[in-house]
């Protein structure tokens, strides 16, 4: 294998001639701004960055075009993924660290990185105070009036620093700031001449043993997930297999759920194997695979109609784990799409469960998930899926201890909205019912501090406490920005005067005794808030099986 060094300028350019093209084992990655941006930032300091794997092939092959257009240059015109070069970033090592982010994400609509909170107005000053630490930084409008701070695509554009330095404010080379610039300049422009070490795979090799090769150096750095090594394992053996893939994918994005591709690959997994793990996928039969993909398409269908229809779970994102969508796939086609009253009930209810109590998003959860498909496939009644979380937890039931320090990223988030959404809560402006499909900006419902976070900051209480799911009402964008940072005791008044009464705050089971709404007694209104939303969770769960003792 031979190895050879190439520059960033070179690969844009074969890039650009079409000379480099993915194959189907690669599937397509969508970095989000942050992890660009730090890469960006690896390159402009001359941090290794890794290597790249190419083969060199006279064969007619599945290919896929990469993501950049390939009339355009990634350091040419608006393409370019970044929009902010910090001309006064610090010297030195970078301030800033890379965080690790958890998979999940919040369901509810999140402010932009630039903008603040609605209750909370001294956030902006931290947040300029962390840009100022950064060398580049995602696109922001925000950004577009600050003098130090230069479009990426103007630095790879411009052939002199004229435009870029009268931006920022200099005029003559005698400024100080003229040779500090105009020197970062020229190290942001040397990007193009980063070196990346090339790997090159011989004609002679086949797809099957470059399949290997991917799967073994990604295995290795431990780079990829599972569901990517396993798809290239399969689309090495079943040439475009990943469009019928896409196509799915597509096809659930357009109607229902965004459904990430390596849920797939494992759902075709599990319908193939009975098991979820992919250890066993290089040596699995292709017509086995392509029978497990027919019947994963019909079961996530009905999965995704039952979440919706049946469960009010509008997206994906208000699930805390995807492989929730496993077991209501299979034990859907096992009973061909047809259950009686007390089988739906009964995956309603596990569903709630395992949902509130995060079945899957902790653990093993691949262990996890093989358990309950093992009763699935074996004809076992949804009940019998409690059984395994009663070992895993102790109890079904939500406490409101369980929600003691309790975020927006942990599952019991997700089923408050859930539970309040189905006790009618609404916002407290426009009196639209609490949805994620509402529409308009205004409108985008929001996570709101009950008692605002740069009130509560100050008055010394803990950032776990501050940000706990007791502390969260779920208000439009538009009455969040209203209310700011007022207290409770402020503006909850205006809220009865408005509506003639105080429903809108108890449909969210807001504890409105007058001492509770002190700041100095916070804790006390936290405590009440978690038993009024244990109790409102608990009975939203329960809801499943009303009526079921009379079928």
């Amino acid at each position: 294998m031979k190895k050879v060094d190439i520059s960033v300028r070179e690969l844009v350019g074969m890039i650009e001639r079409g000379e480099l093209k993915l194959p189907e084992m690669q599937r397509r990655y969508v970095w989000k701004g942050p992890r660009v941006r730090d890469l960006m930032d690896s390159l402009y300091r001359g941090y290794p960055s890794g290597s790249i794997l190419v083969w060199e092939t006279d064969r007619e092959m599945p290919t896929r075009d990469v993501a950049v257009p390939q009339a355009h240059s990634p350091f040419a015109g608006h393409k370019l993924l970044l929009d902010g070069f910090n001309l006064d970033h610090p010297e030195g090592a970078p301030r800033e660290f890379i965080e690790v982010i958890a998979d999940e994400e919040s369901p509810l609509i999140e402010e932009d990185e630039e903008e603040t909170e609605g209750d909370d107005e001294s956030s902006e000053p931290d947040l300029q105070e962390q840009l100022k630490q950064r060398t580049f930084v995602v696109a922001s409008k925000a950004l577009e009036a600050l003098p130090n701070w230069v479009p990426l695509s103007m630095v790879f554009k411009e052939d002199g620093d004229g435009a870029i330095l009268k931006k920022a404010g200099v005029t003559s080379f005698d400024d100080p700031r003229y040779a500090r610039y105009t020197a970062r300049l020229q190290k942001l422009r040397r990007i193009r001449d980063y070196p990346y070490v090339m790997h090159l795979l011989g004609r002679e090799l086949d797809y099957l043993e470059v399949a290997e090769i991917f799967v073994r150096v990604n295995s290795l750095g431990v780079k990829l997930r599972g569901s990517d090594l396993a798809l290239a394992q399969i689309t090495a053996r079943w040439p475009n297999s990943l469009k019928l893939l896409e196509a799915f994918q597509e096809e659930c994005e357009e109607r229902w759920f965004t459904l990430d591709l390596g849920l797939l690959v494992r759902a075709m997994v599990v319908f193939a194997s009975e098991h979820c793990t992919f250890n066993t996928v290089a040596k699995l039969p292709i017509e086995n695979l392509k029978k497990g993909w027919e019947s994963a398409k019909e079961g996530l269908r009905f999965a995704i109609n039952f979440l919706r229809s049946n469960a009010d779970i509008e997206d994906e994102s208000l699930l805390s784990s995807p492989f929730l969508f496993l077991p209501i796939a299979v034990y859907s086609q096992l009973k061909q799409n047809k259950l009686t009253r007390p089988q739906e009930s009964a995956l309603l209810h596990w569903l709630y469960v395992a949902n509130a109590k995060g079945r899957y998003s902790r653990g093993s959860s691949e262990t996890l998930l093989d358990e309950d498909l093992a009763i699935v496939f074996r004809g076992g009644h949804p009940d019998a899926l409690l059984a395994p979380m009663i070992s895993q937890f102790g109890r079904l039931h939500i406490e409101p201890s369980d929600l003691a320090g309790r975020s927006t990223r942990h599952p019991l988030f997700s089923m408050a909205f859930l539970a309040l959404k189905a006790a009618g809560a609404k916002d407290w402006d426009s009196r639209l019912a609490i949805s994620l499909t509402n529409q308009g900006r205004l409108h985008f419902i929001q996570h709101h501090h009950i008692f605002p976070k740069s009130l509560l900051k100050k008055a010394g209480y803990e950032k776990a406490e501050i940000n706990e799911i007791a502390n969260m009402a779920i208000i439009s964008g538009g009455a969040n920005r209203r209310i700011s940072n007022k207290e409770p005791a402020l503006y909850f008044p205006e809220i009865i005067r408005k509506h003639g009464s105080d429903e809108p705050l108890r449909s969210q089971v807001i504890p409105l005794e007058p001492e509770l709404l002190r700041m100095e007694n916070y804790r006390k209104f936290l405590q009440a808030r978690r038993v009024a939303l244990a109790e409102l969770i608990n009975r939203h769960i329960q809801s499943a099986l009303i009526g079921l003792e009379s079928v």
